[in-house]
């Protein structure tokens, strides 16, 4: 006589195979992350339950907020000190839904200022953490790595060069791939770019990109556009296109344009602008990785507070004489201390006359352009910590072998 159990039974899950799985998510771009590593997860954990702070992408996969993330979304020191009441009690009822919940692992993607502290408190608690996206050891304050180990049981790295720097602290960290590598084609198509865009084939194209925030537009935006002015006056055919990151910022670059036809502003459209250009004028920044990732040569520019920089400098608090994802990548992966595929023009060098020369300076050099985007394919795959390009897929291996070794 068969003992096996009644179907309906049988597909039961057991509580092994239904973790609950904590995410926090504090802006836009850690939801994008979230969504994909929750699909990710739930692959290997069909009957999951994913809970904590996230937005609409995540909330499209079936996780349960329970707080918004706009309640986090905030930048510049002005507007985290005037809003650091509520985000105290906000991270202390947080930690104690989290502490009652006993999720099998939390992990906090980027916001370091808010998810470190609460990681810390929910570890030292006993629950196990993972901190998704580093924050930029490599570039300033190494020290941090140890204060991040003491937070997370385990960092998920978008770059190759960060789990060595964990690894002088003691600190267990993975790297994962980079998610923006596995949205690009390792080969960019710029006929069918320039077609959407309704470019023509042959003609030069610019692409300027001055920056997503109101304060980079601030200090950049004049010098940009002024720059991208004195490369068509030089360049005859120059057709130059200004991707907007949001409607505000829209209408900011038109009052700055004052009706100069030279100058094509997009609504949005990043990447297809990048994809379609032969030079990319941009701020420091994520764009850098994204313009790399298109293979795009590029100049990079950027200015902050005066008295930002000078502290900087006195404090010795940058550790690296680049500052461009693309130049520091190089180096990391080994083409050399003193490379840089990105000429950088930071703070009193970000001039209109100076990034108009670097400009014209890669237009006029086709066999320099043809070597930068050569080594920018090599970077490419670098990024690419699964050969298939999926890092969410090689992120939720990550966790799930802290929430194997729990069970264990």
């Amino acid at each position: 006589m068969s003992t096996a159990a009644p179907p309906s039974e049988s597909r039961v899950p057991s509580p092994e195979s239904r973790p609950l799985i904590a995410l926090l998510a504090g802006e836009d771009s850690g939801d994008q992350l979230g969504a994909d590593l929750i699909a990710a997860l739930r692959a290997r954990y069909p009957h999951a339950r994913f809970v904590g702070i996230g937005g609409k992408r995540m909330a499209a996969q079936g996780f349960e907020s329970w707080y918004d993330i706009r309640e986090l979304s905030l930048f510049g020191l002005a507007e985290v000190v005037s809003h650091l009441p509520r985000l105290l009690r906000l991270r202390k009822a947080l930690v104690a839904r989290l502490l009652a919940a006993k999720p099998a692992v939390v992990i906090g993607i980027d916001a370091p200022d808010f998810n470190l502290g609460v990681e810390q408190r929910l570890k030292r608690a006993g629950l196990r953490t993972v901190h998704y996206v580093s924050p930029s050891v490599w570039a300033w304050r190494e020290h941090r790595a140890a204060k991040i180990g003491r937070s997370a049981d385990r960092v998920l790295c978008l770059f190759p060069m960060e789990p060595a720097i964990y690894a002088k602290h003691g600190v267990d960290a993975r790297f994962t791939g980079h998610p923006l590598a596995d949205r690009f084609p390792l080969v960019s198509d710029r006929a069918a770019a320039r077609e959407a865009l309704q470019l023509p084939q042959d003609a030069p194209v610019l692409a300027v990109l001055p920056g997503s925030r109101g304060s980079e537009l601030a200090r950049l935006g004049e010098p940009f556009l002024d720059a991208a002015r004195r490369v068509a006056a030089a360049l005859p055919g120059l057709r130059v296109v200004i991707p907007a990151a949001n409607p505000r910022m829209l209408e900011r670059l038109r009052g700055m344009q004052a009706h100069d036809d030279a100058l094509q502003l997009l609504d949005g459209q990043a990447h297809l602008a990048m994809q379609a250009a032969d030079v990319v004028l941009l701020a420091s920044g994520t764009a850098t990785l994204e313009a790399m990732l298109a293979k795009r040569p590029m100049v990079v520019g950027y200015r902050v507070a005066p008295a930002s920089y000078r502290i900087a400098k006195l404090l010795r608090l940058l550790k690296t004489d680049v500052y461009a994802l693309p130049n520091i990548l190089a180096r990391a992966c080994g083409m050399g201390e003193r490379v840089v595929l990105a000429p950088e023009l930071m703070q009193d060098d970000c001039t209109a006359a100076k990034l108009a020369d670097a400009v014209l300076a890669l237009f006029n050099d086709s066999e320099r352009r043809g070597a930068i985007v050569a080594a920018f394919e090599q970077l490419h795959r670098a990024l690419r910590a699964d050969l298939d390009g999926n890092a969410a897929e090689v992120a939720a291996g990550a966790i799930g072998e802290l929430i194997e070794r729990e069970r264990a």
